[in-house]
């Protein structure tokens, strides 16, 4: 009976044995290298499981690039997913390049790869180049008139400065730059439109691919619309800014002319105020008479009375006539 027990007990742990075996170790992975005569070995593949590695985004790449005739080991491929990299990816980009003739080593596509560029669309951009649309570019001629110039640009990714090279918003961003300058220094705008091809030489003779991840292959200018007047704008604009200042100085001088007639209305009456008491004292000390006194008094009151003569006159009209239309006979 014990002997019974035993055999059930280690037929079970034999059992639970071989179920983890075959559950952990992929052994469908192991038959297909086998097949695919790729060596990797159960070892291999329990090493993987420990170091928490999925094997089958390393054994099937391996076989792929095996069979495309490419020599990888799988330290290399194990190293790049674990430092985050697309296996897959990279390999195909390996059997790519291989077939059109580019030379790119694995150490190399791996940090294309991890630099967080696409490494398969370089070199599908390195085989078949891409054509890059620029969006409206207005520049200003030097007569005034506002263009705005659309471009194509034909680039193809340069494989050796994918690491460490700048984007297509930089391409972009520099031939915006050099269609700006173009334009800026032509004399008119007729210029520009009756010969743009002067736009896509003088900007591709700038180098502006320097320093990028692409080769600069071609630029044709697609759309050329005429904008604003902008030098009219900018006339208007500073005519009406000239006018305000001018407006703003001649206020500041009739407020002054304002200021300065009031302080010497001030000074008039401080003066008249001082009058009789110069005619007071005069009197007290016998300096002036009193028929002189008398003499003044007439004399200011003829002046008052012409005075007042002479606006009646003002109201007048040239012919004779009042202000309410009637004629004097």
């Amino acid at each position: 009976m014990s002997n019974l027990v035993g055999t059930i007990v280690l037929i079970g742990v034999i059992g639970l044995f071989i179920v983890f075996f075959f559950t952990f170790i992929p052994i469908g992975l192991w038959i297909s290298s086998l097949a695919a005569n790729v060596k990797v070995s159960i070892f291999n593949l329990i090493g993987m499981k420990l170091r928490r590695v999925v094997p089958s985004r390393i054994v099937l790449p391996l076989i792929k690039s095996t069979k495309a005739g490419i020599s990888l080991s799988v330290n290399q491929l194990e190293a790049h997913y674990l430092a985050g990299g697309n296996v897959d990816k990279v390999v195909n980009a390996l059997i790519a390049a291989e077939r059109a003739g580019i030379e790119l080593p694995f150490e190399k596509a791996a940090a294309i790869d991890l630099a967080g560029r696409d490494v398969l669309d370089a070199v599908k951009m390195s085989v078949q180049p891409k054509v890059i649309e620029t969006p409206n570019v207005s520049a200003v001629a030097k007569d005034g008139i506002e263009l705005l110039v659309k471009a194509r640009v034909t680039v193809r990714a340069d494989i050796e400065r994918l690491v460490g090279g700048a984007g297509e918003a930089t391409v972009l961003a520099r031939i915006g730059e050099g269609i700006v300058t173009t334009v800026g220094s032509a004399t008119s705008h007729k210029e520009v439109i009756e010969n743009p091809d002067d736009i896509s030489k003088r900007v591709l003779s700038k180098g502006l691919d320097s320093g990028t991840a692409f080769e600069i292959l071609s630029i044709d200018i697609a759309d050329i619309d005429v904008g604003r007047n902008i030098g009219a704008h900018l006339q208007i604009s500073q005519a009406e800014a000239d006018k305000n200042i001018a407006q703003a100085k001649a206020e500041e001088r009739r407020a002054m002319a304002v200021a300065k007639e009031q302080e010497m209305r001030a000074y008039v009456v401080e003066a008249e105020a001082e009058v009789p008491k110069a005619l007071a004292y005069a009197l007290r000390e016998g300096k002036l008479g009193i028929m002189d006194y008398y003499d003044m008094q007439n004399l200011k009151a003829d002046t008052e009375m012409r005075a007042a003569l002479s606006k009646t006159k003002e109201k007048e009209s040239p012919l004779g006539g009042n202000r309410d239309g009637n004629f004097n006979s």
